[in-house]
């Protein structure tokens, strides 16, 4: 079938097939969130804080696109508890720097796992060209995304850019 021509029902069912993966992929994790009593935001900077150690506050802040105050909730949670430890910046003292600690460490190691087992059986299910068509849509989708906030932004700066801290 060439893609330049997907009928409009095709794209409906791919539409709804992304919100359902979505929202069962992040179901995998409701059981060990609830054992380990964090929630997705929880999660989401836990991953991102492990992938990028030393990221900003505001910078963490904009790749998640969540309100300052559902982040301000889960990070002073994961704070509280040990998780993530917080420094300013050498190079700018306003500026705060978050990295996991040994036991953050441990827990986002455990919910990456839970993922990962899922995702290598769909990944061998479907095959390596089906794979890489995933990976290609996927950096598509988020591509398209950063244009449109960078013409957003470009459009009428400072409209909808957070303050970074």
């Amino acid at each position: 079938m060439e893609l330049l021509f997907l009928r409009d029902e095709d794209m409906r069912q791919a539409q709804i097939l992304m919100t359902l993966a979505c929202r069962s992929f992040g179901s995998l994790l409701d059981p060990l969130l609830e054992e380990m009593q964090i929630g997705h935001a929880h999660q989401r900077i836990l991953q991102f804080v492990k992938n990028e150690p030393d990221i900003s506050v505001g910078a963490l802040l904009d790749i998640l696109a969540i309100t300052k105050q559902s982040m301000a909730r889960a990070l002073h949670d994961l704070l509280r508890r040990g998780l993530i430890h917080q420094h300013t910046s050498a190079r700018d003292r306003r500026m705060r720097l978050l990295r996991l600690t040994e036991a953050g460490c441990e827990m986002e190691r455990r919910l990456f796992e839970k993922q990962r087992e899922v995702l290598l059986r769909v990944y061998r299910d479907a095959g390596g060209p089906a794979v890489e068509g995933f990976r290609r849509v996927m950096q598509g989708l988020i591509d398209e995304s950063n244009r449109v906030a960078h013409h957003r932004d470009t459009v009428a700066p400072g409209q909808t850019q957070r303050s970074r801290e």
